[in-house]
């Protein structure tokens, strides 16, 4: 049995591609996979704080000299920690906001690399923590990105989380939502094919 863990990231509740492709996901792989937990993580309904020196105090701080705030801080980041540490396989919903991923996505992140935690140093350099699990990435954007110089998304996230240890890592891009009828529909038909191939 295994875990699954979705982030949902987009600001929109209503008409999001984004949730439109996890919805997708979810639904294929309970079918697939009946035994397995999913969690999702709703960032728009549930935001996480942005990186902040109460949260770096929570860290850095022994906890004997922790204020309330700061410790409130940390156990909020050892919650989604513990989310993530949880997981065997992580699904990110990220639609592009200004060529990259949304801000709230970014705090979450911030959340859970943490060093001692998922990452550690090492003689070598930093080492992930986090080996075995793997990642699907569903992307919604306006127009068409992959491979090109403006996406910001796909080598930030895989940096990020090979920086944790997870290199099995599988995007999904829905594009060219804005550019007609047409496109978004081949978009979304073309990533929910590639759902079905995933699961």
């Amino acid at each position: 049995m295994s875990q699954v863990l979705v982030i949902e990231s987009s600001a929109r509740t209503q008409g999001s591609v984004s949730r439109q492709l996890t919805g997708e996901f979810i639904s294929h792989w309970q079918a697939a996979h009946p035994a397995d937990t999913v969690t999702v993580r709703d960032l728009a309904r549930d935001p996480v704080p942005h990186l902040d020196a109460t949260l770096l105090g929570g860290w850095m701080t022994p906890a004997d000299q922790q204020s309330e705030a700061e410790q409130a801080a940390l156990a909020r980041s050892n919650l989604l920690t513990d989310e993530l540490l949880a997981a065997d396989v992580l699904v990110l919903a990220a639609p592009m906001y200004n060529f990259g991923i949304p801000s709230t996505l970014k705090a979450w992140l911030d959340h859970v690399l943490r060093a001692g935690v998922t990452f550690k140093y090492s003689e070598t350099g930093p080492q992930g923590l986090l080996s075995g699990k793997r990642a699907i990435v569903l992307t919604a954007r306006g127009g068409i990105y992959a491979g090109g110089s403006m996406d910001h998304q796909e080598p930030y996230l895989r940096q990020a989380l090979a920086f944790i240890g997870i290199h099995d890592v599988r995007f999904v891009h829905a594009e060219g939502l804005n550019l007609g009828a047409e496109f978004l529909e081949r978009g979304v038909a073309g990533a929910k094919a590639q759902l079905t191939e995933l699961v």
